[in-house]
């Protein structure tokens, strides 16, 4: 079930240890953090000089990590063939407001991003387990289901993710969802595709997007288990994604100059990127 209230929405995430050593979030981050549900829709997800170079660092760290992981899998030393990863971990909740989400996800996306989707929250809540993080199942399957909605953007200059956000915060109205809590899910859709997004920008951000990261780039691949990684593909296969996904990441870059999936497109080589992630489509 969704998290009570912990605090305003404008108010900045901060980390409490639990007893059990994993990361809790107290409360949502959605001010003006580059990427974050506030900046989002007051710029539109137009990066200005400044923040395209502050974003420079983690996107050349992830390149690292990518290219890192890919070695190691290439040389059989990567973790993912030691850790482990409980197979209930994987499993989507079972509730109304799950099944419900997935009905509508099913509506609003092709069968290539429906299963992207499904995939992204698997891969996230692997993560979470690695990771020992603590997250709200619920928010981030629907958080995962409605996050690729907006692709590619329907209005000039306006990121996707705004009207992926649009369609997730009409789901989670109709279901009562509360305000903080939903918040939280139009905050991770916005972040998720945001270079260096980490655990302070909430669990669920970053899950969601690690989730993607693994998916689309292969990021992280390597920490998977093996096991896992195989049984994410089986239960939800990628029917093209890459060739669909890289089409319509090239169409955003197009239609928001400057954006997000322009910055990646530009500087990130995502084609190349996307193609040579460690799944066969």
């Amino acid at each position: 079930m969704p998290r009570a209230a912990c605090a305003s929405d404008s108010e900045r995430s901060t980390l409490t240890p639990s007893t059990n050593g994993e990361i809790r979030m107290n409360h949502p981050a959605t001010d003006a953090r580059i990427g974050s549900i506030g900046w989002t829709e007051r710029t539109g997800g137009v990066l200005t000089v400044r923040e395209r170079i502050s974003l420079a660092r983690p996107l050349l760290r992830s390149h690292g990590r990518i290219i890192v992981g890919r070695l190691a899998m290439a040389t059989r030393t990567h973790s993912g063939r030691r850790n482990s990863v409980e197979p209930d971990a994987l499993v989507p909740p079972d509730s109304l407001l799950a099944r419900d989400a997935e009905a509508a996800a099913q509506d609003l996306l092709t069968p290539a991003l429906l299963n992207h989707s499904r995939r992204a929250y698997a891969w996230g809540a692997a993560i979470a387990a690695l990771d020992r993080v603590e997250f709200d199942h619920e928010l981030l399957y629907v958080a995962a289901l409605f996050h690729d909605t907006g692709l590619p953007s329907p209005v000039p200059d306006v990121d996707f993710t705004v009207r992926s956000a649009a369609l997730a915060r009409e789901f989670t109205d109709r279901h009562d969802v509360p305000e903080v809590q939903r918040e939280l899910v139009t905050n991770a859709i916005a972040m998720h595709h945001t270079p260096g997004v980490g655990v302070e920008s909430g669990a669920e951000a970053f899950l969601l997007s690690a989730g993607a990261a693994v998916d689309v780039f292969g990021l992280r691949s390597n920490e998977v288990p093996d096991a896992v990684r195989k049984t994410v593909v089986q239960d939800y296969p990628r029917v093209g994604f890459k060739r669909e996904f890289a089409g319509l990441f090239r169409a955003e870059a197009k239609q928001v100059p400057h954006g997000r999936a322009w910055y990646l497109h530009r500087f990130a080589l995502s084609d190349v990127t996307i193609r040579l992630a460690p799944f066969h489509e």
